[in-house]
């Protein structure tokens, strides 16, 4: 059953719950019937997603966690502070803040950014990175998503934070940062997620978590979207004093292309760990 594949469902079809999707496809690769009134089960359609065999049907988990969440309101992504967006496509400069990060070196040797390229299309690109000094990508990023260490010297990791930005870069920081791998994680862990141009994006599960050292605090926490060209504005906003708290949408929230979103939160105290994910099925537009 490896090899099958599903054709397109009808995005109408689609039907969430709290696990996830059901759909009836137009398939007769043996998971599911053209036929059955019935909806396969969720287990053979997200595996055949998470796979990349549905055709024009795409998945994200995005995750973020941010250290040290006070009183006013910050992203969940690793540099902390609201996260800033390009305002036009850039090359970016990745860098490291250990001279040991290199092509050649015992930390990581090369760097994976991925994002919307000038176009709002998804792009990826290797980088071999060089210590402390700036190394530019070929390709110019409207939106960088995520980045993560792909090879690694003698040491099997970074040896520093690894950082994507724009402007001057000193011991390897740069002066805008647009993705940070903080040390130890060899991923982002960035909150933030911009849908591709021609696709539209459907928000099915959400998840936030919190934990301090001080008592009595309580977190407040949102999911915000911008349409392009537009403002940000709140998609869901809860409050959680300390634990999990799980976000299921039966109907799905839907967001067009090029829409930005991003999970943020600030505190009734200071001091506060906090994590957000999200799982998006996003698919591609009618012509």
């Amino acid at each position: 059953m490896a090899d099958a594949k599903y054709t397109t469902p009808d995005v109408s079809r689609i039907i969430s719950d709290t696990f996830g999707v059901h759909v009836i496809s137009n398939s007769t690769d043996g998971l599911t019937s053209k036929t059955s009134p019935f909806p396969s089960s969720d287990i053979s359609f997200l595996t055949q997603l998470s796979s990349g065999n549905v055709p024009n049907y795409k998945a994200i988990f995005k995750f973020g966690f941010n250290p040290d969440i006070n009183g006013t309101e910050e992203t969940i992504w690793d540099a902390g502070g609201i996260y800033a967006y390009p305002a036009a496509a850039i090359q970016m400069k990745v860098s490291s803040s250990s001279t040991n990060d290199t092509s050649a070196g015992t930390g990581a040797r090369t760097v994976v950014v991925s994002g919307l390229d000038q176009n709002w299309n998804e792009a990826s690109e290797t980088v071999s990175l060089n210590g402390q000094t700036e190394v530019l990508t070929t390709i110019t990023f409207i939106r960088v998503n995520r980045a993560y260490v792909a090879t690694a010297g003698s040491g099997g990791t970074a040896a520093g934070d690894i950082y994507v930005g724009t402007g001057t870069v000193t011991a390897g920081v740069p002066a805008t940062i647009y993705a940070k791998i903080t040390l130890g994680q060899n991923q982002t862990l960035m909150a933030v997620w911009t849908v591709p141009a021609g696709y539209t994006g459907y928000l099915f599960k959400g998840n936030l978590g919190t934990g301090t050292p001080n008592t009595n605090q309580y977190l407040v926490t949102r999911f915000v979207q911008r349409s392009f060209g537009g403002v940000f504005r709140t998609a869901a906003k809860v409050t959680i004093q300390s634990g999990e708290l799980a976000l299921n949408f039966k109907v799905p929230v839907t967001f067009s292309e090029k829409t930005d979103i991003e999970a943020r939160a600030y505190s009734s105290g200071s001091n506060n760990f906090v994590s957000a994910d999200f799982e998006i099925i996003y698919i591609k537009n009618e012509s």
